[in-house]
């Protein structure tokens, strides 16, 4: 978008993501050996059934058994007026132990369109005072239970 003098480039974050959720056009069309559209166009992330959740929980959230079924419950229950969940995971802390992906939580739906209108409406929403980061997560990883 052109201001003025100056350019400016508006892109929804992603917490995280490590360049993966948005690559310009013509690196990715060399990637692929086609034309790139335009410069600078951004091409938007691979769309899954799996929702990846940011910054709506932390470690010491998870250890309480009763806590944590609240947070099961809630999440279920707001995800679900998106769209049918199939299954829900929140990695939880272990003492003296890392566990990859304590803090997010993973939501998968029956369909990418419903992942996709969740990711829409949760994206930006607050959470115990704390703002929601989402992102798609493969669905590969998330059957094997690879949390990073």
């Amino acid at each position: 978008m052109q201001l003025g003098e100056k350019k400016i480039v508006v892109q929804r974050a992603s917490v995280g993501a490590k360049n993966s959720v948005y690559a310009p056009a013509s690196d990715l069309s060399q990637q692929l050996g086609i034309p790139s559209l335009a410069p600078g166009v951004l091409v938007p992330e691979a769309r899954t059934k799996i929702l990846c959740m940011l910054n709506m929980v932390v470690a010491n959230e998870l250890t309480n058994d009763q806590e944590y079924e609240d947070i099961l419950e809630d999440v279920r229950d707001e995800c679900s007026r998106y769209g049918q969940v199939v299954s829900l995971e929140i990695p939880r802390p272990i003492q003296g132990v890392e566990v990859p992906g304590v803090g997010k939580i993973f939501v998968e739906f029956v369909t990418i369109e419903d992942c996709s209108s969740a990711q829409m409406a949760l994206a930006g929403r607050s959470f115990a005072g704390r703002t929601v980061v989402t992102s798609y997560y493969g669905e590969e990883k998330y059957r094997m239970k690879d949390f990073i």
